[in-house]
C-alpha cells in the first residue's frame, strides 16, 4: 500500500467557477479515487487562492470589501465538490484557514535563513491576470500571451528571491525524474525555460499597491507576500507545516507520491518557482506534476476574463454529473486543448454510458432473470490485466487510455454474449450456469472499474448486479433508459 498526496491548484476567486476548472477537479478526483480503490492511503486537497490583486480589483469594481467579496466566490468554488462528486479530504482557504498564515511565515523565514532574499528597486511590466512581471520579450505587442490584455508599468521596492541559485538543482531533479512532469511535452517546455537561464524574481508587493490585502512579509509590514508564494505554500500549510502536528511528515516528507494536478498556464510556477522555494526551505520536492490542457469554446480559451465561461453546475443540471465527468476523462486530449460543447458531452454519454454500460448491464441481468429465474451464478472474471492497464494509464496521466480500457471491456462482454448465445443452452445446465457466471463477472468488473471515473453510474450498475440474500438479482430494469434519461439534455 502506497501513501499518496493529491492536490489541485487553488484558483483565484475574482469570479464564479467555470467548467474549465471543473476539468481539473474531476481529473484529480479520478486519480484519488483510483488510488483509494487500490487500497492506497490518500489525502486529496482543494482550496481557493484569496490574496490575489485581481480579487481586490474585482471587489472594488463591485464596491465591496475584499474579504466579503472573496468569501462569496470562494464558497461557490467549494460548493462544486458535491455536485461534481469530488472526494476532497481537505479544503483550504488562504484568507480564512488558521493553518495558512503561520505556514507561509515559516516557509518565508526558512528561505530568509538560507540568505535567499534581498531587497531592491524594480521596474517592469506586470500582468494582473497572471500576477507576474514579464520581460518585454515575453509579451506580444505589449500584451500578456496568456490573457491577451495589456500589461501595466510597475515601479517599486520589493523583496527578491534568489531563484537563479536553483536552476541546476531543478534541472537535475527533472532529468533524474525526482520530479516528473506528464505529459512529456510539458516537461520539454520547462527544460527549455531552464536552459535559457533563470532570473531572480520579486516575491513581495508594496502594501499600498496591494491595498492592504495579503499576508505581511515577516518583519516588514510595508510589504505583502507575493500571491504566488502565498498560494503555492498551501500544499504544505494544509498539512500543518506552520502549526505543528505530524501531518506534514506523514503526507509530505514521508509520502510515496506528492502529486499536483494543474493547468498548463501555471506550469512555470509549479515546475520552477515552487521547487526552488522548497529547495530553499530544505523540503522535499513534489514527485509529479500532472498537467492538463485548456477547454475552449469555438477555439477560444474558456476564462472568466474572456467572458465565455460556462457554469459547470448548469451542465450537471442539464445532463447529469457523470455525463460531464465521462466527457472530461474520455474525450479531452492529454496535451491538446479541447472544444467544449454540450452536444459532445451528451453524445459521448449516450454512446458509452447509456447504450454501452447501461445496455450491457440490463442485457445480462435480463438473461439471468429469464434463463435462471433471477438467481445469479457465482460471477467472476479475471480483471488483473485491465486493472494493470488502467493503473499504467493513470500513472501517465492518460485518462483517455484508461477509460478506453473500460469501454473495451464493455465491447468484449457484448461480443461474448453473441459468441456464447446463452438463450440456446439448456436451462439448469452446467454450461448455462458457467456462461451466465462469466457474463455477470464481466459486467461486475466493468461496474467496479468505472468507480473512479463515474461514481454514480458505477453505483447504479453495481446495484443492478448485486444479488439479495436469496441470491436473486434485483428486478431487471432498463438501466439504459435510466442512464439515458440522466444524460439526454
Amino acid at each position: 500500500m502506497a501513501r499518496r498526496y493529491v492536490t489541485v491548484s487553488i484558483p483565484y476567486v475574482n469570479a464564479r467557477p467555470h467548467v474549465g476548472y471543473a476539468l481539473e477537479l474531476v481529473q484529480a478526483d479520478a486519480l484519488a479515487r483510483h488510488a483509494r480503490a487500490k487500497g492506497d492511503e490518500v489525502r486529496f486537497l482543494g482550496g481557493t487562492d484569496d490574496h490575489a490583486l485581481k480579487n481586490v480589483l474585482a471587489a472594488a469594481a463591485e464596491g465591496r470589501a475584499p474579504q466579503d467579496f472573496v468569501d462569496g466566490n470562494a464558497a461557490a468554488f467549494e460548493a462544486l465538490r458535491a455536485p461534481l462528486h469530488v472526494s476532497f479530504d481537505d479544503f483550504i482557504r488562504t484568507s480564512r484557514d488558521p493553518r495558512h498564515a503561520p505556514g507561509v511565515e515559516r516557509l518565508w523565514r526558512a528561505s530568509a535563513a538560507r540568505g535567499d532574499f534581498y531587497r531592491r528597486w524594480y521596474e517592469g511590466q506586470y500582468c494582473v491576470g497572471c500576477e507576474q512581471f514579464y520581460a518585454p520579450a515575453d509579451l506580444v505587442d505589449g500584451r500578456c500571451r496568456e490573457h491577451g490584455t495589456p500589461t501595466e508599468r510597475v515601479a517599486e521596492d520589493n523583496w527578491f528571491f534568489r531563484l537563479s541559485r536553483y536552476r541546476d538543482r531543478i534541472a537535475s531533479a527533472l532529468e533524474q525524474r525526482e520530479l516528473e512532469i506528464v505529459p512529456n511535452s510539458f516537461g520539454n517546455e520547462v527544460h527549455a525555460f531552464l536552459a535559457a537561464g533563470l532570473q531572480d524574481i520579486s516575491v513581495s508587493r508594496s502594501r499600498a499597491r496591494a491595498r492592504g490585502w495579503g499576508l505581511p512579509v515577516p518583519d516588514d509590514p510595508s510589504q505583502v507576500v507575493y500571491v504566488w508564494w502565498d498560494a503555492l505554500a498551501n500544499y504544505v500549510t494544509a498539512l500543518d507545516y506552520g502549526t505543528g502536528g505530524d501531518a506534514f511528515d506523514h503526507w509530505w516528507r514521508d509520502a510515496d507520491e506528492r502529486v499536483h494536478v494543474i493547468g498548463k498556464g501555471i506550469l512555470r510556477f509549479h515546475a520552477v518557482y515552487w521547487p526552488a522555494i522548497l529547495l530553499s526551505a530544505g523540503l522535499p520536492l513534489p514527485t509529479k506534476l500532472c498537467v492538463h490542457p485548456y477547454l475552449t469554446a469555438a477555439g477560444e480559451k474558456l476564462s472568466k476574463s474572456a467572458g465565455n465561461a460556462i457554469d459547470p453546475l448548469s451542465v450537471v443540471e442539464a445532463v447529469g454529473v457523470d455525463a460531464l465527468r465521462w466527457w472530461f476523462l474520455r474525450d479531452v486530449p492529454r496535451a491538446a486543448d479541447a472544444d467544449f460543447t454540450l452536444a459532445r458531452v451528451v453524445a459521448r454519454a449516450d454512446e458509452d454510458l447509456a447504450h454501452g454500460v447501461g445496455n450491457l448491464v440490463h442485457r445480462i441481468a435480463t438473461m439471468v432473470h429469464r434463463l435462471a429465474d433471477g438467481i445469479a451464478p457465482p460471477g467472476w472474471f479475471d480483471g488483473d490485466a485491465p486493472r494493470g492497464e488502467i493503473d499504467a494509464a493513470l500513472g501517465a496521466f492518460d485518462f483517455r487510455r484508461a477509460t478506453a480500457v473500460v469501454r473495451g471491456l464493455v465491447d468484449a462482454a457484448n461480443r461474448r454474449v453473441d459468441e456464447t448465445r446463452p438463450w440456446t443452452l439448456p436451462r439448469g445446465s452446467h454450461d448455462l450456469t458457467g456462461v451466465l457466471g462469466e457474463l455477470v463477472g464481466r459486467a461486475r468488473l466493468v461496474a467496479e472499474l468505472l468507480g473512479p471515473f463515474v461514481p454514480e453510474t458505477s453505483a447504479l450498475a453495481r446495484i443492478a448486479l448485486t444479488p439479495d440474500p436469496s441470491g436473486r438479482l434485483p428486478a431487471a430494469r432498463p438501466l439504459v433508459r435510466v442512464l439515458g434519461d440522466r444524460y439526454a439534455g
